[in-house]
């Protein structure tokens, strides 16, 4: 008995230090943000979210939602990121790629049911954060007046995550096989 509670809780130890370094890996890629539309500069894009979906993907959705929550929290409060903000934003555009792409993964781990998992989360990422973009941006930046900003810069956000959204896909995709070894070994 006292051997398999041992057991269990080394398990539990060696999956938390897998998440937790999951989650370093994301801050640290973090920091490197880029533009990718030069139109709306202030869109950036990282690296961040390509351990936490791969994350996800080997240790399921739960895990995927609370390394998205711990990792947004540290950029926007201890990292200098928009705080409240970026923490919110992060939290839906991440969360919601993880819990619809880990979720469809989950059930048939297959690369063709990853690749329909990422497509459908790139779709609901892109609905989700124009949705957001459209209520929480202007609550936020100051009202009516900034959601006529919103509205005019709505096909430029569209289509930031979309990129993001694809290019996240794309990298998940192709590292995923290789460090899934790594992260299920006992």
């Amino acid at each position: 008995m006292t051997e398999n509670l041992n057991k269990k809780n080394k398990y539990s130890a060696k999956l938390i230090a897998k998440m937790g370094m999951m989650a370093a890996i994301a801050c640290v890629l973090g920091l490197f943000r880029f533009p990718i539309l030069p139109m709306v500069p202030f869109l950036t894009y990282d690296f961040a979210d390509i351990p936490i979906i791969v994350s996800a993907f080997a240790f399921g959705p739960g895990a995927g939602l609370l390394i998205t929550f711990i990792v947004s929290f540290i950029q926007a409060f201890l990292l200098g990121g928009d705080q409240l903000y970026g923490f919110i934003m992060h939290i839906l555009a991440s969360g919601t790629f993880v819990l619809i792409a880990s979720l469809i993964y989950k059930h048939h781990k297959t690369r063709k049911t990853a690749i329909i998992g990422m497509a459908l989360a790139t779709l609901g990422m892109i609905v989700i954060m124009g949705i957001a973009n459209y209520f929480v941006t202007p609550y936020y930046y100051g009202g009516e007046g900034m959601k006529a900003v919103v509205v005019e810069l709505m096909p430029f956000i569209l289509l930031f995550n979309l990129i993001k959204g694809v290019a996240n896909s794309l990298i998940t995709f192709v590292i995923y096989k290789r460090i899934s070894p790594f992260l299920h070994k006992a």
